[in-house]
């Protein structure tokens, strides 16, 4: 059946509210809504902490968010999520829960939460099908996150179900791009690798060290087309299932860090540690269904690294403590 497509929803004149507009995500959408003739809100945490109810709704009682993108999030890699998995777990349940209850308490026409591809079973069939949630075991060195994640869908779509609230949910694959964290203990592959040629080059090293053989295969987004693609859906869709935001496409772990080392300027060679592991074989949503949708990514992986190494020059990206809160 073809997906669900709803009557064009107009954000031009509407007051919206991006929660997280901090974080690398948040802060893509707020680029991207710039155009969109609307009123954009925003709140700092040190303001409003998202992970307690009263002050969630007061805020919305007091500023009356027409669409809300529920991009804030508590983040962090597998060290993170290893060693505070009740933080992880706890925090992102309480913050999306808040919102999403106040979201329908206040009237909110339309929301849209933002996952994870880690909401998917660690073995699932490739390239990832949005009917492949729940089916299997998740990775266990982000259940905490993947968990909360998925509740998060069922949040939403459990409110369309008795409430008719028009809440849809997202699924992003690997971002990168500008706001990035290129902290080297707590960043994902694309942002580590960009660091690691650029501190390569600095100090004239012959080399750069790669974990495992590098035949693994991952799929990468840019930050700003996971923006425009967001926005798209707030427009198009309507529905109880959510949709996959990826590239469609995927490439081997040496074949980025090839593409890395060319963009930085670093033309050492590259060698592997094979006494480190390799991880899932392969990792790729399907984008099929976005799709149909009428959206398909503009910037190229090549240009994209590029866009991201030139902020990380320019000193637009986070660098954080396996910690902390995002």
């Amino acid at each position: 059946m073809p997906n669900v497509v709803s009557e064009h929803y107009s954000i031009a004149g509407k007051r919206v509210w991006v929660a997280g507009h901090k974080g690398m995500v948040g802060a893509a959408i707020v680029r991207r809504l710039a155009g969109e003739g609307c009123e954009i809100l925003t709140v700092d945490r040190r303001q409003v902490d998202l992970t307690r109810q009263e002050q969630v709704e007061a805020w919305f009682a007091a500023n009356k968010p027409d669409v809300v993108f529920v991009a804030a999030a508590k983040v962090g890699g597998i060290l993170a999520n290893d060693t505070y998995p009740a933080t992880f777990l706890y925090e992102n349940l309480a913050l999306e829960a808040n919102i999403i209850e106040a979201a329908r308490q206040h009237g909110v026409e339309k929301l849209l939460f933002l996952g994870s591809s880690c909401i998917y079973p660690k073995f699932a069939p490739q390239p990832i099908t949005e009917d492949a949630l729940l089916t299997g075991p998740l990775e266990p060195t982000n259940e905490w996150y993947a968990l909360a994640k998925i509740a998060g869908v069922k949040l939403c779509q459990a409110y369309r179900r008795q409430y008719k609230a028009d809440f849809i949910s997202a699924m992003p694959t690997n971002l990168y791009g500008p706001g990035d964290n290129f902290d080297l203990q707590s960043s994902h592959v694309m942002p580590a690798l960009i660091r690691k040629a650029h501190d390569a080059k600095l100090r004239g090293d012959a080399e750069i060290v790669m974990w495992g053989t590098g035949t693994p295969r991952r799929e990468f987004l840019h930050v700003d087309d996971c923006a425009d693609a967001c926005v798209h859906l707030m427009k198009v869709y309507s529905d109880d299932s959510h949709v996959n935001v990826g590239s469609g496409t995927d490439v081997t772990i040496l074949e980025l860090t090839e593409l890395v080392c060319r963009i930085v300027g670093f033309t050492g060679r590259i060698t592997h540690d094979l006494s480190k592991p390799d991880g899932t074989p392969r990792k790729l949503m399907s984008a099929a269904k976005l799709r149909d949708l009428g959206w398909s990514p503009s910037i190229g992986l090549e240009e994209g690294i590029a866009s991201a190494y030139q902020a990380f020059l320019a000193g637009n990206w986070a660098e954080r403590r396996p910690d902390a809160a995002a």
